[in-house]
This record gives C-alpha cells, sequence and structure tokens, in this order.
C-alpha cells in the first residue's frame, strides 16, 4: 500500500476516504471549512472594521479555515493507525480534546468579532483576560493532540506503509507541537504579533512587510505536519537510502527554516519586505 497517494483521486472517493479513515474528525473539519465560506461573505456584507482596521471577520475565517485544516488533517492520518487502535480511549480521547479545544478558540473569537472586538492580545477587562489566557491553554491542548497521534502510529503503523514514511508523519506531528506550539505561546506572550514597523500585508495571510511578524514563524511550525510527509511521499519510490536522507535531511532544514523565520521576525525584519 503506498503511503500517501500523489495524484488526487475524484472528489467522492476522497471524501470516502476521509470518513472511512475517521468519521468524526472529517465531519468537524467540513462543518468548520464551511463555516470559514460563511464568515469569508460576511467580510463582503458586513464592513464593521476592528480598532488596527481589519474586517471584523477576517480572523474568524483564517482560523476557522486553520482548525478544518488541522482536523482533516489529523481524520486523514488517523488512517496509519492500525484499525483495531483507531477506537482506542487514546485516540477517542485525542479526537475529543481536537474538536473541544478547537471549538473554544473558535466560539470565542466569533463571539469577540460579532461585537466588533480584538480576541487576541485583549487583556483590558478581567474577563478578556482569563479568556485569553483559556484561549492559550486551548491553544497548547489543540497542538498537543498531534503528540498522541504521533505516538501511536510509530509504534503502531497501518500494516504495508513505509518505515521511512511512519518516520516522516510522526517528526512532522511533533514538529507541529514543538514549533508551532513554541512559536505560539511566544507569540501569546507579546502585546502583538508585529515587531517593530507595521505596514503593508501579504495577500490572503495579512503578514507585516515593513517589520517582522512572529504569524510567520507559528504558520511555518503549525504546518509541519502536512509538508514533511508530503515530502516523504514524493520520494516513496526511491531507494530506502534517499527515502530517509530526504526525510531526516528536510526535518532538519524544515526545523531550521523555520526557527530562521522565526528570529527574523524577532529582529523587526520583514519576511517579504516592501
Amino acid at each position: 500500500m503506498t503511503a500517501l497517494a500523489l495524484t488526487p483521486p475524484r472528489p467522492a472517493r476522497l471524501l470516502a476516504e476521509f470518513g472511512r479513515r475517521h468519521r468524526l474528525l472529517t465531519r468537524y473539519g467540513l462543518v468548520t471549512l464551511a463555516l470559514g465560506a460563511v464568515a469569508t461573505v460576511l467580510q463582503l456584507v458586513d464592513p464593521r472594521t476592528l480598532a488596527s482596521g481589519v474586517g471584523i471577520w477576517v480572523k474568524p475565517a483564517k482560523f476557522f479555515v486553520s482548525v478544518g485544516v488541522f482536523a482533516l488533517t489529523a481524520a486523514w492520518f488517523m488512517g496509519y493507525v492500525r484499525p483495531e487502535r483507531r477506537n482506542s480511549l487514546l485516540m477517542r480521547g485525542t479526537a475529543a480534546a481536537l474538536i473541544a479545544s478547537g471549538s473554544f478558540e473558535l466560539v470565542y473569537i466569533v463571539f469577540q468579532a460579532a461585537q466588533g472586538l480584538e480576541s487576541h492580545f485583549n487583556t483590558g477587562t478581567p474577563f478578556h483576560a482569563t479568556m485569553y489566557a483559556l484561549m492559550g491553554l486551548g491553544a497548547v491542548i489543540l497542538t498537543a493532540t498531534t503528540l498522541p497521534l504521533a505516538w501511536e502510529i510509530a509504534r503502531r503503523p497501518a500494516p504495508g506503509l513505509q518505515r521511512s514514511f511512519v518516520a516522516a508523519v510522526a517528526i512532522g506531528l511533533v514538529l507541529t507541537f514543538v514549533l508551532g506550539g513554541w512559536m505560539g505561546g511566544y507569540m501569546s506572550s507579546q502585546t502583538g504579533h508585529a515587531v517593530g514597523q507595521v505596514g503593508g500585508s501579504v495577500p490572503l495571510f495579512g503578514w507585516n512587510r515593513l517589520g517582522g511578524d512572529l504569524r510567520v514563524a507559528h504558520f511555518f511550525g503549525i504546518h509541519a505536519e502536512q509538508a514533511i510527509p508530503l515530502l516523504a511521499a514524493a520520494v516513496a519510490g526511491a531507494s530506502a537510502r534517499i527515502r530517509w536522507a530526504t526525510v531526516l535531511g528536510a526535518s532538519a532544514l524544515y526545523a531550521a527554516l523555520t526557527l530562521g523565520v522565526f528570529f527574523q521576525a524577532v529582529s523587526g525584519r520583514a519576511l517579504l519586505p516592501l
């Protein structure tokens, strides 16, 4: 059995495969993506903006998509766990923790947006300070769900998977927690995501183009779980030596790149300057 099909199957077959791997996480991921589309439409009909000048529905749209992709990635990776272990207490708890923590984040973000208020870096009242702290805890729990999944896949992978691909999936999941979680925690401890001058923005992502932006490194860290396995899948037909060299080399380079982007942001320099 191949590690990952690089030629995309038809949407109906792909959806069925997601559901076969983990129905609950698949449904949750699809619902959050659909709500992301709703939030995108709301940007067109609700002209209100936050104090920063950004539309109030921009952040909800981004987070709906982010949590949706995260949930669907977990659903897909459940297929790399041995079938008899997918309904174990550990895996059920992992799915429940992901849905609970992700939903808490999204509900509060939407609640604040509907009132025209910031959800992140908003500690002006005891209520907002408490909720922001709880959001931080929720983010830690959300990213930490990658660890039991990595553990289960590494110890009891589904039959037929190349060992190098199993390693790539486990490494990507762990890097998502270590890099994405750590950088998210650092960013939340600051007064904002921008460092130094503020101006311009990268299309779609909104990253600062005059100074540093901590969101860039956080983005790279969070998406290690997709990047490393995809690189491993791309060389699935190569020799074992090439596969292992690719997995280990790419993992090290990806971590170095993410750290480099982080320190660049901390120094106040933009990734894509104006």
